[in-house]
């Protein structure tokens, strides 16, 4: 009945609550409570979201849409149609590929987005952005997506509270830092844990920037470097920014000089291999002849010792020599 449990969900003690567990569900239950506020489908195989997929008569009491696991790849245009009062979406731990415009068309409140572990699959920056244009978000959560640099065009002015966990961020550069200072987000606050922060002199702005405004990263103490080896595991608030040295590998100015410095030496010692090849080339003759006159020297100066060495051991020398 429509004021009742799906058969395929259960309720906990009201219908303003309904869980759909683990049921593999092909597609949204269809009799939901018009009274419901928070509805939890997970472990099923969603795949698509259609238009008004999850009221074919309007919901105006929802708030709360959690779709964790659900193997959605695909969400339509006006997928979320009929939910006017949905504040929070949780679309995390699904492989999304393909994001309408207007998949968040029709639910203006809309509040907190959580993509956890949903961008990996495909780059959605541009669609996610193009979808989220007319939103007026004040939490986002990115966590666990393997970025490599701040999502610049998912930051909508006014957003508050920004999830970056668990990412492969090594640092925010100067550019980046200049995006979270724009007026619309002075007061965004985001959350940096477990990323593999590479504490090296390319971390310089961003660790000035952290220590400038500690209280924008709730987690900033907990913030720990992942390289270089030496500085592995150090709390960044334990660093300076003028301590921090360029690694070769990393492209600085001073791992660039040293590379260059052992390049010429080794051009330098090959340029004088070089040379003293084709000086005893060009001189054979003449070192050959040099070294035949001191064959011939060293030869005569062991004559010479030979035949002194004879006449010491002769014995009518020797007795020649005692005779007064």
């Amino acid at each position: 009945p429509p004021g009742g449990c799906p058969s395929a969900c259960y309720c906990v003690a009201t219908p303003e609550l309904v869980q759909c567990r683990y049921e593999r569900l092909e597609e949204p239950p269809k009799e939901l409570p018009v009274t419901v506020q928070n509805l939890s489908i997970s472990g099923s195989n969603l795949s698509i979201l259609h238009p008004a997929a999850f009221a074919p008569r309007p919901l105006p009491d929802l708030r709360l849409l959690r779709l964790r696991h659900d193997n959605i790849h695909t969400i339509e245009d006006m997928a979320l149609q009929g939910l006017p009062a949905l504040r929070t979406l949780d679309l995390s731990h699904n492989p999304l590929l393909w994001v309408a415009a207007g998949a968040f068309a029709g639910v203006p409140l809309l509040r907190t987005l959580q993509l956890n572990q949903a961008l990996l699959a495909a780059p959605l920056e541009d669609q996610l952005a193009l979808a989220m244009r007319n939103l007026s978000l004040r939490r986002l959560e990115l966590a666990g997506n393997g970025l490599r640099a701040l999502p610049a065009t998912l930051l909508p002015a006014g957003l508050e509270e920004l999830d970056l966990r668990n990412n492969s961020l090594q640092r925010l550069t100067a550019a980046e830092l200049q995006i979270l200072e724009a007026p619309g987000l002075r007061s965004l606050r985001l959350t940096l844990g477990a990323n593999p922060l590479s504490c090296d002199c390319a971390l310089r702005p961003f660790l000035a920037w952290l220590r400038a405004t500690t209280a924008r990263v709730p987690d900033a103490r907990s913030l720990r470097c992942a390289g270089p080896p030496p500085l592995r595991g150090t709390a960044l608030l334990r660093l300076r920014p003028e301590g921090l040295a360029c690694a070769a590998a990393e492209g600085g100015e001073p791992g660039r000089l040293e590379t260059a410095s052992y390049v010429f030496f080794g051009i330098v010692l090959a340029l004088i291999g070089i040379v003293f090849l084709m000086v005893l080339y060009l001189n054979r003759r003449g070192i050959k002849r040099w070294l035949h006159n001191l064959r011939e020297a060293c030869r005569d100066q062991m004559e010479g010792y030979h035949y002194r060495y004879e006449q010491d051991a002769d014995p009518r020398h020797t007795s020649a020599v005692g005779t007064p």
